[in-house]
């Protein structure tokens, strides 16, 4: 009997966790993906469409390119999710499933802090990198800030990647003595989740390139007009170019979906990834996986590929009537771009029992090659 699997989100987990499933289940069965947008942009690359060397074309495909693969492509928002019926409200009409893969990801709320759509180039859209590299090959001097607004936030890297390049790309310009560069942010050192030995290295390294670090600072607002952002506890600093890390949350279907936990995001059985409800799986950064220390797994693209094959393994299995032996490892790593085409490379074991393991390898070119080769592998291999 044929059945159909449905895939919420054309992310890195999702477009991962379709294609896995279009192979192992054959023809015999249905793979759907229900998508909001046509096209997919490869999110590790807008660090590098902030600092100029990649143009928008070049780190986004149309998702249309699905169909090649004997994926069916339902181009609209999923506006409501019923567990019991075994379906789906969308803008595109009524869409029926057996099983179920959520990888909506975590939702940008820019407006969650009063005054950053205003005033911010959001980090996390490849609209917003684009203005910041205009903005910064514009820039003759003055205070730079990186301003993280709330956490959780997706790929932990990538405000620091980002006060990294700003750095290079301004002593490029020879504009670096003229300015300064500063992060602002609610954690208490870079990467906490990681452990306090790889965020003590990154915060070495950010003093070593003169960006000043700021911990444990919440945004309470930014006002525009004075460049003034102000912080919880009363506290304000200046800014002349603020480049920004919005708020995430969950999306609101999932919100209201039944299967969300009290942060908003999906509780999952952390080596199945399933949601406790039969046939109904999630992953990648709409989950919520705790780790040891009352901390969650960070929200990641490493994590939800590694997470979308356990899942079609699981699934097709469970499709075919054949047992379920698939699991996630927890195990994970990250790149960290530093500029002057240098990066460092973080790797370990989240899951480990007194909290993660990471091994941060020295810094060199070689890694950044290493991510150049990984992203001509991504776009290729999966679309």
């Amino acid at each position: 009997m044929s059945e159909t699997v449905v895939v919420l989100g054309a992310g890195t987990g999702g477009l991962v966790a379709a294609t896995k499933l279009r192979k192992q289940l054959g023809d015999d069965h249905r793979v759907v993906v229900v998508e909001r947008s046509t096209v997919y942009t490869y999110a590790p690359s807008l660090l590098w469409v902030l600092d100029g060397t990649r143009a928008p074309k070049q780190v986004t495909k149309e998702l249309s390119r699905l169909s090649r693969r004997g994926i069916e492509l339902i181009s609209a928002s999923v506006e409501a999710i019923d567990l019991d019926k075994g379906t789906l409200e969308t803008t595109g009409g009524t869409v029926g499933f057996d099983q179920l893969v959520v990888a909506l990801g975590a939702e940008l709320a820019p407006t969650d802090v009063a005054g950053f759509d205003e005033a911010a180039h959001n980090l996390y859209s490849l609209e917003g990198a684009r203005d910041a590299q205009r903005a910064l090959s514009d820039f003759e001097g003055g205070r730079v800030a990186v301003m993280v607004s709330r956490l959780p936030y997706k790929c932990p890297a990538a405000p620091y990647e980002a006060a990294f390049l700003t750095e290079a790309l301004l002593r490029k310009r020879g504009v670096r003595g003229a300015s300064q560069i500063d992060i602002y942010t609610p954690e208490p050192l870079p990467m906490p989740t990681a452990g306090p030995e790889l965020g003590k290295a990154v915060a070495g390294m950010l003093a070593a390139r003169g960006i000043g670090f700021h911990s444990n600072k919440v945004v309470e607002r930014v006002e525009a007009p004075s460049r003034r952002l102000i912080f919880e506890g009363g506290t304000e600093t200046s800014y002349d170019l603020l480049l920004g890390v919005p708020a995430h949350r969950a999306p609101e279907v999932v919100r209201n979906s039944g299967l969300a936990g009290e942060s908003g995001f999906i509780p999952v059985d952390r080596h199945s990834l399933s949601t406790g409800t039969d046939g109904i799986y999630a992953l990648g950064d709409v989950t919520a996986i705790p780790i040891a220390g009352g901390k969650f797994l960070p929200k990641a693209g490493v994590f939800a590929h590694a997470e979308a094959e356990v899942v079609a393994e699981r699934v097709a299995a469970e499709v075919k009537g054949q047992a379920q032996h698939a699991t996630f490892d927890g195990k994970g790593a990250c790149f960290v771009e530093l500029g002057d085409g240098a990066a460092a490379y973080a790797s370990g074991d989240f899951f480990a029992p007194d909290g993660p393991e990471i091994t941060l390898r020295r810094p060199g070119r070689h890694w950044h090659l290493a991510k150049v080769a990984f992203e001509k592998y991504w776009m290729n291999r999966w679309l």
